[in-house]
């Protein structure tokens, strides 16, 4: 059955997330908690689907201020066709020069962490996040597919991929192709792997940063389910307040 095609590959993803990333995760999570403890933050970036990771990290349940979704309507679907629609934003998102403009009037400076999703690595959109964000001082951090790293070309005018722009890649461990299971009489397969792989990875971050805090003495307040037990009322509010704060000490630089 199909679902156990996708069921058994799936699994064989995540099983090489574990073996062959761990290095890589720790890593990105001591570069991250080295930046929120000075009063940094890790900004979030991904355009299309890779936009999904970046929503899971913060705000949500089990997360925590430091964290900066880098969120852009245009580089996100809204609509299927039409205005919002999916054939726009893949029209935008490999137009080269965009990233100079999402840039302007956001609060980043040196020191800061970028974290980039993108299953392909090719699109210019992320490239030249990532360029851009090196030419600021920020130290880089990519989710992509080295798999599709081998099997693919540089579009980009620069002749690099994401991966070629990264201080720490994290391979996702997803086939090019990123679907896993085919189906009789069908040409192309479906059931993608790579929404699973990075929100896989991102919670992993999540919590080893976590850990990593906790080594300097960090606490941090952390958005908490109203279904944990014991909680203060007001304990989410100080996390958007936190948040805030975190923001202003960039416009009071």
């Amino acid at each position: 059955m199909s679902l156990h095609q996708y069921r058994d590959r799936i699994s064989v993803v995540l099983s090489d997330i574990w073996l062959s990333q761990t290095p890589n995760l720790e890593g990105a999570a001591r570069l991250m908690a080295d930046s929120i403890a000075r009063g940094g933050l890790v900004h979030l970036f991904g355009s299309g689907h890779s936009v999904l990771p970046v929503q899971d990290i913060f705000p949500r349940y089990g997360s925590y201020p430091g964290w900066r979704p880098l969120m852009d309507m245009r580089l996100m679907w809204t609509n299927v066709i039409g205005s919002g629609g999916a054939k726009g934003l893949l029209w935008l998102e490999r137009r080269e020069g965009y990233a100079h403009v999402l840039f302007e009037n956001e609060p980043i400076r040196s020191g800061d962490v970028i974290l980039i999703f993108s299953h392909g690595g090719l699109n210019a959109v992320g490239i030249e996040v990532a360029l851009e964000a090196k030419k600021r001082g920020l130290s880089v951090v990519a989710v992509t597919s080295l798999d599709n790293y081998a099997k693919r070309e540089a579009s980009h005018s620069s002749g690099k991929k994401l991966a070629d722009c990264a201080d720490i890649v994290i391979d996702n461990c997803c086939p090019a192709e990123d679907s896993l299971v085919t189906v009789e009489n069908w040409k192309a397969p479906v059931a993608a792997s790579s929404t699973v792989a990075t929100v896989t990875i991102s919670m992993a971050l999540v919590a080893q940063v976590a850990a990593e805090l906790s080594k300097r003495g960090k606490n941090p307040p952390v958005f908490v389910s109203p279904n944990v037990p014991g909680i203060p009322k007001d304990n989410n509010d100080r996390v958007y307040v936190e948040y805030e704060r975190s923001l202003q000490r960039r416009h009071g630089d």
